[in-house]
Order: structure tokens, then sequence, then C-alpha cells
């Protein structure tokens, strides 16, 4: 099947853009061809702070609003501080926009397969399929308890109209979108050739992914709307404090429950719980899904929520299991004098360096 995300056919730039827009902020990375790896050139990163006074300032929600007038004016912004001339973009769509479901099929030649999941979509999309764009990916296969060899497909599905909202935006803006792909399997590219198992756990300020790597393949995702802005709501309404400072405290002090830090802990740490639970949530289902597959042994955290200070200790006590921040400057070659960044870029930038590898592949 042919992917319907992708705009053009594979080709060479000079550079590209890799534009995650999350639901309250844009972060950019400018990707080129570097001597064995692909090259970072330049990166931006810019948020929307309205979203912590005002609920309705995200940039798009999971009612599946996105407010074009406001990206395209960020998005500008951004690609003008940048200095940038590249235009051709990668970019990628929110968990909440996209609908996937596993489906089990017996093993059948790859035009057979086509075949039966346009038929079992029409059970399990929630749109008329004429309203969607429809991609799939082979995530596994499996012997049954009578020896037949069966096969995992994850479908994934968009509203057409979304994907028409995003083409609007980057004209607007003055580029030109070449690709879209869901969050997920950008930051799957960032373990290709790593076989652990592994559960990514990305944090973002209005809603949780929690993605299932096996065999470094995506296997499975589930999306929760538990999620950072929750703790600055929490500390904003605990100690009444306007949410742009609630918000300052949460970055500066994290849940390291010590000394004067103890109270601001317990004030976040029912969040921090709530989105463990999520968490926990998807291994059971993910458990049901892939009764055979390997128990995870390590999670990593990406997004803006994984610089939460004192975060992988507490999510290592929970889980039992190594929890580390993702890594994903490792696969690129970079400037050397955004070196002393990196640790507190690296999950933030993850979906975004995801796409800025996607025509490296």
């Amino acid at each position: 099947m042919q992917n319907p995300f992708t705009l053009f056919r594979r080709s060479i730039f000079p550079s590209y853009l890799g534009i995650d827009i999350g639901t309250t902020s844009i972060k950019v990375i400018e990707v080129k061809k570097g001597r064995q790896m692909p090259e970072v050139v330049n990166y931006g990163f810019l948020e929307s702070s309205g979203y912590l006074a005002r609920a309705n300032q995200a940039l798009q929600t999971s009612s599946l609003k996105i407010f074009e007038a406001d990206v395209v004016e960020l998005l500008k912004t951004i690609i003008k501080e940048m200095g940038t001339s590249a235009k051709d973009v990668v970019a990628s769509l929110p968990p909440f926009s996209v609908f996937t479901t596993m489906l089990d099929f017996p093993i059948m030649e790859a035009s057979e397969v086509e075949k039966a999941i346009v038929y079992q979509a029409k059970q399990y999309v929630p749109l008329p399929l004429s309203e969607v764009a429809i991609d799939w990916i082979k995530v596994g296969e499996y012997d049954d308890d009578r020896g037949f060899k069966h096969q995992k497909i994850l479908l994934i599905s968009v509203p057409q109209e979304q994907i028409k909202k995003y083409r609007r935006i980057f004209q607007d803006a003055g580029l030109a979108l070449r690709a879209l792909e869901i969050e997920s399997l950008s930051i799957a590219r960032l373990f290709t050739g790593d076989p652990t198992p592994t559960i990514i756990v990305d944090i973002g300020s209005r809603s949780t992914n929690v993605i299932f790597m096996q065999d470094a393949v995506l296997t499975w995702n589930a999306q929760s709307d538990i999620a950072a802005a929750s703790l600055t709501q929490a500390i904003a309404s605990s100690l009444g404090i306007n949410p742009l400072r609630a918000e300052e405290l949460k970055k500066e002090r994290g849940i390291l429950g010590m000394g004067p830090n103890y109270e601001l802990s317990t004030i976040m740490l029912p969040s921090v719980d709530a989105i463990i639970s999520e968490v926990k949530k998807a291994q059971f289902s993910y458990g049901q899904q892939f009764p055979s597959a390997k128990k995870a042994e390590r999670i990593v955290l990406t997004g803006g929520g994984a610089n939460l200070l004192g975060i992988e200790n507490y999510f290592e006590r929970e889980f039992g299991i190594p929890v580390v921040k993702a890594s994903p400057f490792l696969k690129f070659e970079h400037p050397q004098d955004i070196e002393p960044f990196i640790p507190e870029l690296n999950p933030v930038m993850s979906v975004a360096l995801g796409l800025g590898m996607k025509n490296f592949m």
C-alpha cells in the first residue's frame, strides 16, 4: 500500500526541516547529510506560554482542533529567528489526532493483506473510509496454539481534514510540506538497530504517549490526556499562585523531595502517579495484545516532562527496571557549541529529531 502520509518520492535535499507542532510549542530541527550520520545544522524551539493561564490557548487539542493562524505566526517567527533558508518539511501528527488499532491476520501475501485491511478498517475506523487516510505496519508474527502462523498489523488512520489543515498551515507559513507521520513512528526511528525491549514514555504538556518497542520495531502505543500541565495546575491551585510562576517552580525544583523541595514534591506526586498509572494500564493492555512479547528491560522518557528533576529515579522505583532520558542527539552530528544544551534538548526535541532522520534511513 502506498503510504498516504508521504507527499513526495524520496529525494535528496541540501537540508530540510523536521517540525513537531505540539499542543503548546513548536520544535524545529534542520538536518542535512553529514559525513557519517545526519547532521543537525540548526534548531529552534518556541513555546506559547498563554496556555498556562488559559486552557483554550493550546495550539491544538485532543478535540482535533488546531489553531491555524496561531501556528502559522509561530512558524514564521521561529523560521525567521533560525535564519534558515530550508523550505522542505517533514512534520508530525500528534497521537490524539490519529486512530490506531491492532489487527490480527494469518500470514498471507502483501496484496491479500491490503485487501483484508480495507475490509477490516470499515469495522474499526470511526469515520467513513472516504474521510481518512490509511496506512499499516506489520509489527510482528506469532504461532497460535494450533501451530498456525499469524501476523500483527498496526492500522493507522488520520482524518483527511487534519491533513488538509497541515498543508494549509505550512503553505501559509511559506514552507513546503513533503511528508506527515505520527509522532510514535518518529520517536521509534531513533531506536533503529537497538533490539532492547523498551517502553518509551513521551510526556508532553497536554498528552502522554506510551510506545512499546520490540526488536527495534514499534509494536503498540497508547495515549493519555494526563501529562506535564497537570503538575503545573496542581502547584498553582495548591499554592494559589500564577500558573506562570507555578511552571517556573516545577522546572526549578522538580520532585527531588528534600528540604525546601519537599512540599512541592508532595503537591506534584499525585499527578506523576497518575501518569505512571496510565503507563501501567498500557503495559497491561500490551500484554493482552502480545502475550508472547519479551518483558521490557528499560523505560526511556521523552518530551518536556522528562526534564522534571527526579522523575527518572521515581519511575525506576515504581517499575523496577532502568529508566533513562532519551538521547537522540547521539544519532546525529552536530555543532559543538550546542553541546552544553543537549541534555535538556534531548527529550524535548526527540520527535523533531526522529523526523529529521526520515530521509536518511
